[in-house]
């Protein structure tokens, strides 16, 4: 199966080494140092079942190659505009494109039943410039459970004792096309999870990433830092509280241990990769995962004050560090 990661940083790199481990024929579009290192050394991979090398096809020109069975992309929304007009040649008349991305992703109210369907997400696909170039029909939805680190040029430090990729059709089908990518990650050792419900998983997904990024972002630590004093760790869980509240709103029901979610994510000594944006100067997911969320809420009238106050701190930081706009 050729397969393209799209966006190769630490959760694309670390992906496209299973997969190719896996036995699929990976290729991958990143750029710089990483892909330099990616051409001359392929990706090495140190995670807890052990360090690996694959190699890989690389490139920052999508042209080059050429049609893929399917494309998984990786990159932060920010780097959306990038994808549209650049994933053309890797699409034949079939290629699915797998958006396993952080936060509220662009095609979420499409092909959706539920409250606001059909709604659009300008800031986070700017005159549907995606939904142009890939497609619906070809959009499969995913998140991604891997804490990773790019440590240096080709090399991807992973924490999880078992990562894994959940994967799911817009409209909830089982299909063979999102089988077929579960099943090629599985292969490498990542785990490929199918799901009837992939908007759930979004807003599961997203409640850890808005447990910890706010706050990590204004302690400048690792998670089990941040959550070593307890009135922050109250904040977490008030977040969290929130994000379930708006999942409701739109119509997905979750059921979480918040705390025993705070109590994991309290042991993991990694950064999020929205403060890894920070610290190295990249444009970071602040509409996908702090904006859009809250605008959301102010359309369906769901009280989100701890949400608010810590993402307008963030988005202040951001800005400060000249990488969001907003």
């Amino acid at each position: 199966m050729k397969i393209c990661v799209f966006g190769a940083g630490a959760i694309g790199g670390h992906g496209a080494a299973r997969l190719a481990r896996g036995g699929a024929d990976v290729s991958v579009v990143t750029r710089g140092a990483h892909l330099a290192a990616m051409v001359e050394r392929g990706i090495t991979v140190r995670a807890p079942d052990g360090t690996f090398t694959a190699k890989v096809r690389a490139s920052s020109d999508p042209a080059s190659l050429g049609r893929q069975d399917a494309v998984i992309v990786t990159m932060k929304a920010p780097s959306l505009p990038s994808l549209a007009a650049g994933i053309g040649p890797l699409l034949g008349p079939d290629t699915p494109v797998a958006f396993v991305m952080n936060g509220v992703p662009w095609w979420y109210f499409q092909r959706h039943s539920g409250p606001l369907a059909g709604t659009r997400l300008p800031k986070l696909d700017p005159d549907a410039a995606v939904e142009q170039a890939v497609g619906i029909g070809r959009t499969i939805g995913g998140t991604v459970y891997s804490a990773c680190t790019v440590v240096e040029p080709g090399v991807v430090s992973a924490i999880n004792q078992k990562s894994r990729v959940v994967l799911g059709e817009l409209d909830g089908s089982a299909s063979d096309r999102v089988k077929a990518i579960a099943a090629a990650l599985e292969a490498g050792g990542m785990g490929g999870v199918v799901s009837p419900d992939i908007r759930k998983e979004v807003w599961l997904k997203w409640m850890g990433n808005i447990a910890n990024g706010p706050l990590c972002i204004l302690t400048r630590r690792t998670v089990a830092e941040t959550y070593s004093e307890p009135a922050i760790r109250e904040a977490a869980a008030a977040l969290m509280r929130e994000g379930a509240a708006l999942a409701r709103a739109l119509g997905s029901e979750i059921e979480v241990d918040v705390q025993a979610r705070l109590k994991g994510s309290a042991e993991m000594p990694h950064k999020p990769s929205i403060l890894q944006d920070l610290e190295r100067g990249k444009p970071m997911e602040i509409d996908a995962l702090f904006t859009v969320p809250q605008d959301l809420a102010d359309q369906l009238g769901v009280p989100m004050p701890t949400l608010a106050l810590l993402s307008a701190l963030d988005r202040q930081a951001a800005r400060a560090a000249g990488l969001y706009a907003g």
